[in-house]
C-alpha cells in the first residue's frame, strides 16, 4: 500500500482547530513540518507558548486528524514553539499590525454589542448574562462574556472557570466555557482579593479588555456591567458606542424605579435601549399556580416608561421565572439552560435568545467591500 501525500495530510490538518485561537493550525502557520516515511507520518507543530495549557488537546486532535487519511499506519505529534517573530507574524495575521483599536467599532463589524445593565445590586443580571450567552451559544451564534463588573465579578465561577488565560505576547486569549468566550478581572486576582481601583484605572482594564484580547469575529458580545450608573456605564458608552442596553430588574416597584434610572443614561450616552428583561418574575408551585414573591408588573412598568423617555419603543423582552434550579447551576457553574433545560427559566432564556438571535446585525453605514466598475 502506498503512503499518504503530504496534501492529503496538510488537508486533514485543516481540521484541527487550536482550542484557544479557534483557527486551524495550518491557517495560524502552526505546523512546521511533515515528514512522510511509508505509512509513517511525523508532524512537528509549534505551539504559541511553551507549556501551552491545552497541548494535549492539540497532540490528540492531531493524532486523530491525521490517522484518518488513507494510507497512514503511524502518526507521531512532535512540539515545539513559536519564535518571538512568528508569533509577531501570527498576531498580526490575527489583529493587524500597528496600533490597537477595538474590533466592534470597526466599520466592517458586524458584531451585536448588549451592555446588560441593573440599577441596583441583587437582581440576578450576572446569572442573566451568563445563562443567555450559552443560550445564544447553544443556537449556534458565535458569543463572548466581558465581564465589567471589576469590583463583583462573577461570571467566572458561573461559567465553571478557574486560572488565568493564555498571553501570546501582548495578546490575551480568553477562556472558553460552554462555547462561549470569556474574559474577566477575576481571572487576574487571587481568590477573595478585593479590586481597589478608582475610574482611570477602571476604564484602562475595560479598555484592555477590548482590545488586547482576541476575540475572533463573534455574533454577540455580552458586556456583564457593575449595577448603576458610575464609571464603567459611562466608560462602556464611550468605548462602544454602538452598544445597546439590556436592562435586568424584578418585579417589585422599588427595584423597577431604579432599573429606570440604569435605562434612562441612554438619553446622555445616546446608547440604543434593546429591553427589559424582569428576573424572579414568580415561582411556578407544583399545583400550576403561580406565587410572586416579589410582587408583578415591574419589568413592563420598566419598559412602558423607558418608553416614553427615550421616544421609541422599549419591549419587555422576557419574564424569567424564579427558580432554584437556576441558582444552582450558577454555583456549580454549569447554567441552567445546559444543566436542566426542561425548567421554566431555561426555556424563558431560550426565548429570550431567540428573540435576540432574530435580531440582524445592521449594515447600516457600514462598507461593504465593493468598488465602482
Amino acid at each position: 500500500m502506498t503512503g499518504p501525500s503530504e496534501g492529503a495530510v496538510r488537508e486533514a490538518l485543516t481540521g484541527v482547530i487550536d482550542p484557544e485561537i479557534r483557527r486551524n493550525i495550518i491557517e495560524l502557520d502552526m505546523v512546521e513540518s511533515i515528514v512522510i516515511e511509508g505509512g509513517k507520518v511525523t508532524v512537528t507543530v509549534l505551539l504559541t507558548i511553551a507549556g501551552c495549557p491545552l497541548k494535549d488537546t492539540i497532540t490528540k486532535d492531531t493524532e486523530a486528524a491525521v490517522a484518518r487519511v488513507d494510507g497512514v499506519t503511524e502518526v507521531v505529534v512532535v512540539l515545539g514553539t513559536m519564535t518571538p517573530e512568528q508569533r509577531k507574524e501570527m498576531k498580526e495575521k490575527l489583529q493587524g499590525s500597528g496600533t490597537r483599536d477595538i474590533p466592534f467599532n470597526r466599520p466592517e463589524s458586524l458584531t451585536k454589542v448588549y451592555a446588560v445593565a441593573s440599577g441596583k445590586g441583587g437582581v440576578g443580571k450576572s446569572s442573566v448574562t451568563a445563562n443567555l450567552a450559552v443560550s445564544l451559544a447553544e443556537k449556534g451564534l458565535r458569543v463572548g462574556v466581558v465581564d465589567a463588573d471589576i469590583y463583583g465579578f462573577s461570571i467566572p465561577g458561573m461559567l465553571g472557570l478557574s486560572g488565568k488565560p493564555t498571553r501570546v505576547d501582548e495578546m490575551i486569549l480568553p477562556q472558553i466555557s460552554h462555547g462561549v468566550k470569556v474574559m474577566s478581572i477575576g481571572m487576574f486576582v487571587p481568590p477573595n482579593q478585593a479590586v481597589v481601583w478608582r475610574g482611570p484605572m477602571l476604564h484602562r482594564a475595560l479598555q484592555q479588555f477590548l482590545t488586547d484580547v482576541f476575540w475572533g469575529d463573534l455574533d454577540v458580545l455580552l458586556l456583564d456591567l457593575p449595577p448603576g450608573t458610575g464609571d464603567i456605564a459611562i466608560s462602556v458608552a464611550q468605548l462602544l458606542p454602538a452598544s445597546e442596553l439590556l436592562v435586568v430588574t424584578t418585579p417589585q416597584s422599588a427595584a423597577a424605579q431604579v432599573a429606570e434610572r440604569a435605562g434612562s443614561i441612554a438619553t446622555q450616552t445616546k446608547q440604543a435601549l434593546a429591553g427589559v428583561i424582569e428576573n424572579m418574575s414568580w415561582m411556578e408551585m407544583p399545583d400550576g399556580t403561580r406565587m410572586e414573591v416579589f410582587g408583578s408588573g415591574g419589568g413592563a412598568s420598566v419598559a412602558e416608561n423607558l418608553t416614553a423617555t427615550v421616544e421609541r419603543e422599549v419591549p419587555l423582552l422576557a419574564q424569567i421565572p424564579l427558580d432554584t434550579r437556576l441558582r444552582e447551576g450558577s454555583d456549580a457553574g454549569t447554567p441552567v439552560v445546559l444543566g436542566s433545560p426542561e425548567s421554566p427559566a431555561a426555556q424563558a432564556f431560550d426565548a429570550l435568545a431567540e428573540s435576540l438571535k432574530r435580531r440582524s446585525r445592521g449594515l447600516s453605514g457600514r462598507s461593504l467591500g465593493l468598488s465602482p466598475v
